[in-house]
């Protein structure tokens, strides 16, 4: 904790107070209105050379007028945000289509172009399948037609071959396994289309890496929902009909230490995919 002599205290209330009134667009007068407060005294608060600040109910009516934190205004915080906003900034809700990728997402990529983003996904990588898998997959989805998916992956991968970010990509072992067996979630795709996304994962692992890494870890021992770390920007989990996006610095971290887990703890590594993929293809039935 900070100890300001009470005189620098009041000068960086009045400065603040100042500051704060400006950057809202308000004269004394609609302070004064807001607040309730007569106009003489917020005159004061501005201009004064009292050593002594104002009474909590004056210093907070003012920050709930300005839309600033009370801290802020004395100097016990450098975040002017009042705690309303700084929850609102720091979690936020956004839609999840059933798609393969949305517009927000899409922003978010670009927004932490140049950053390592790692990604734990629901099923295969979207942008590592064919338009075959694509078509089997989102074809029942009312809404969205199996072009836009192929579109979307499309526009992925172009955005991967140009953009400077770094990918790493874990899976949990059995995805993988379930998909060469057509079994569970790939329940009911033919062998043709299993092999064929298989030799693309193959093809597109050896042409990205090592930019874009793969690792399969053992669900058995981790466990992972799906998520998506863009950087030090932000974290975001996929709850099924709402993405949940994090920007706090300290879950961001805490979101990619568990992801670092995951790929320290890997049973296969991303140098050792493909060998992996070209041993599945051999058991597709």
């Amino acid at each position: 904790m900070r100890i300001i002599d009470k005189r620098l205290r009041a000068e960086q209330f009045r400065n603040r107070l100042g500051q704060a009134l400006q950057n809202a667009g308000m004269t004394q007068s609609d302070l004064a209105r807001a607040t309730r407060i007569n106009r003489s005294t917020v005159s004061q608060l501005l201009s004064g050379t009292a050593a002594r600040l104002p009474n909590a109910q004056v210093i907070g009516a003012c920050a709930a007028a300005l839309r600033v934190s009370a801290d802020w205004l004395l100097s016990l915080s450098d975040r002017p945000e009042s705690a309303a906003d700084l929850l609102a900034d720091a979690l936020s809700l956004t839609t999840a289509a059933r798609a393969l990728i949305d517009e927000q997402i899409f922003a978010w990529h670009k927004e932490a172009e140049g950053f390592k983003i790692r990604h734990v996904p629901a099923t295969l990588p979207d942008m590592f399948k064919t338009p075959e898998m694509l078509e089997w997959e989102y074809t029942p989805h009312l809404g969205r037609t199996s072009q836009q998916a192929i579109n979307a992956s499309n526009d992925r991968l172009t955005w991967m071959r140009r953009s400077a970010s770094d990918y790493e990509i874990a899976l949990p072992v059995y995805e993988l396994d379930s998909f060469a067996r057509a079994e569970g979630y790939y329940r009911g795709i033919s062998r043709q289309l299993r092999v064929a996304q298989i030799d693309n994962l193959v093809a597109l692992c050896d042409q990205f890496y090592p930019r874009v890494r793969i690792y399969l870890f053992d669900s058995r021992m981790l466990y992972s929902a799906p998520l998506t770390i863009f950087g030090p920007l932000l974290s975001v989990l996929y709850v099924g009909t709402q993405n949940v996006a994090f920007r706090d610095r300290d879950r961001i971290q805490i979101f990619t230490k568990h992801f670092d887990t995951l790929v320290t703890q890997a049973t296969v590594s991303a140098r050792d995919l493909s060998a992996h993929l070209q041993q599945l293809r051999q058991q597709v039935v």
